[in-house]
């Protein structure tokens, strides 16, 4: 498959997962189920700005690192876009929880810099 087939099947499923986070947003209450509107919420939202920073981070390097496989790139992109969506989502649980400051927020991006360094130098082990 190529890189155009995978950029285009992740960028249908931010589409229809943006379309069901604000279907989400708009049609269920809060108030009525508590539990299924915050656990769609939070599940449309993590596959959707997914999906997003995966297809935006991609095009990121490809046009930083132009003479690269794509390949490899993708699978970079994916991994640096569930990390970002985990601490958006991460912060939105805390703040629903009131206990967001801005330790917590450093805490939850420092934690995924070392995740991050972590797979990227088992990357370039596997590459060298």
């Amino acid at each position: 498959m190529t890189h155009s087939k995978y950029l285009s099947i992740i960028g249908l499923a931010g589409a229809f997962s943006w379309v069901a986070f604000f279907l989400t947003l708009f049609k269920l209450s809060p108030y009525e189920s508590m539990g299924l509107s915050m656990t769609f919420f939070f599940v449309t939202l993590f596959i959707a700005l997914s999906c997003t920073f995966t297809v935006v981070g991609f095009y990121f390097r490809m046009w930083l690192f132009r003479n690269e496989v794509f390949y490899r790139h993708i699978s970079i992109s994916m991994r640096q876009g569930i990390f970002l969506s985990l601490i958006v989502v991460f912060c939105f649980v805390f703040l629903a929880l009131r206990v967001l400051n801005w330790w917590t927020g450093m805490l939850l991006i420092l934690a995924a810099v070392l995740l991050e360094a972590y797979f990227s130098s088992k990357d370039s082990e596997a590459l060298g």
